[in-house]
């Protein structure tokens, strides 16, 4: 089994176990959005600034691994056209609920992110896009499938982790694993990531995760840091995350 079918198959899980990141909105979340109040978030816990997103009525907006009803919802409040990637069939799922509710089109795409985006060069105008490519091997190839497919002056958001978090154990209280971390290549961290039920991932350096973009030809626009929403590091202030504002 290829890792990214193990990784679709355990998001799927902790979607049936109540995770985070698989909650939709509420009707009334998606009331305030209609409204004008609301917020999205590419990293655990700061919105992204409004600043950085486009006149959002009629924008071609692709939520990349974004599914579980939270952020694309948001999009379509705001009268965006909604596309959905992700692998995870429980999050389209939940996406598809959420659309249903509310009574907006979205067009849902379960897909390998690995392999080349099923989308035709220039679709869209802005991609969103979580944090999620922890989950996969090689970060490039997807930042070039990226600009493909958007429009020349087309944004990029992208949530991203900056690996401090591989280096600990589940306490976050020890240093126990080192970079790069890539279980393929290592069986002691495939085994603690077995143990925990946590798929299979990977960390990803400032190299690949900013200077990718740049190689694959965006050109960066802003950047912000980003801490866990709980535990140790947070407590300490460590940043853990980055999100990237990046243009065509």
């Amino acid at each position: 089994m290829r890792y990214t079918d193990i990784n679709s198959e355990t998001i799927d899980r902790w979607v049936d176990n109540g995770w985070e990141w698989a909650q939709p909105i509420t009707p009334e979340q998606y009331a305030d959005a209609k409204n004008g109040q609301w917020d999205i978030v590419l990293t655990p816990t700061k919105p992204v600034p409004k600043a950085w997103f486009p006149q959002l009525a009629g924008c071609r907006v692709l939520g990349l691994a974004s599914g579980g009803g939270q952020q694309m919802p948001i999009f379509a409040a705001l009268g965006a056209a909604c596309t959905v990637l992700d692998y995870s069939q429980r999050q389209l799922d939940s996406e598809l609920l959420v659309a249903q509710r509310e009574g907006y089109a979205i067009k849902a795409v379960r897909a390998d992110m690995t392999r080349p985006l099923p989308f035709a060069d220039e679709s869209f105008d802005l991609i969103f896009h979580p944090v999620s490519n922890c989950y996969i091997q090689e970060v490039l190839p997807l930042w070039r499938e990226c600009r493909r497919i958007l429009r020349g002056g087309g944004l990029l958001m992208a949530g991203l982790d900056n690996g401090i978090n591989f280096l600990f154990d589940e306490d976050e209280k020890e240093i126990k694993y080192s970079l790069p971390f890539n279980p393929l290549k290592d069986d002691r961290q495939m085994k603690m990531l077995q143990s925990t039920d946590s798929g299979v991932q990977f960390s990803h350096s400032i190299q690949e995760q900013i200077g990718g973009q740049l190689q694959a030809g965006f050109t960066l626009k802003d950047l912000y840091e980003d801490t866990n929403s709980s535990g140790v590091l947070k407590d300490f202030g460590v940043p853990t995350f980055w999100a990237t504002l990046a243009v065509k």
